[in-house]
């Protein structure tokens, strides 16, 4: 994690802003701030760097920034384009066409067909009276 600035930015635009007006020179605001004379010198090229910069935009937005807005212009044209797709998808199937775990084959019943259990095949009537057997019911 870096460490704070020494020095804070406003008190940085107030150093840069008196060497660059001739009020301080780069050594008596290197001494006032307790930095070295080349911290200034950065920190004055930085001014002007980001100054510069700022008007040569013309739009008021920094490169950096009109590069993330077009990339989320992007994103959010790709996710427009997939929840299309995603619901063309989903009209296309036709959900009854799509068996679920809780379905049976039409007229099965009890057991499961497919692992060969006995009373899956039953008729109903048959059904009726084993059960009747089992549970006394005349």
């Amino acid at each position: 994690m870096p460490r704070p600035p020494a020095v804070p930015p406003d008190e940085k635009v107030q150093l840069v802003l008196a060497v660059l007006s001739g009020q301080t020179t780069v050594s008596q605001a290197a001494r006032e701030a307790n930095v070295t004379e080349q911290s200034i010198g950065n920190w004055r090229r930085q001014f002007i760097a980001a100054g510069q910069r700022g008007l040569e935009a013309g739009s008021g937005k920094s490169q950096r920034e009109q590069q993330l807005l077009d990339e989320i212009n992007r994103l959010k044209a790709a996710l427009g384009e997939a929840f299309l797709q995603l619901k063309a998808g989903r009209a296309a199937l036709d959900p009854r066409a799509v068996p679920t775990q809780t379905s049976r084959p039409y007229g099965l019943r009890g057991g499961s067909a497919f692992r060969g259990s006995a009373t899956s095949l039953e008729s109903p009537d048959r059904r009726t009276q084993v059960n009747a057997m089992r549970y006394g019911a005349a």
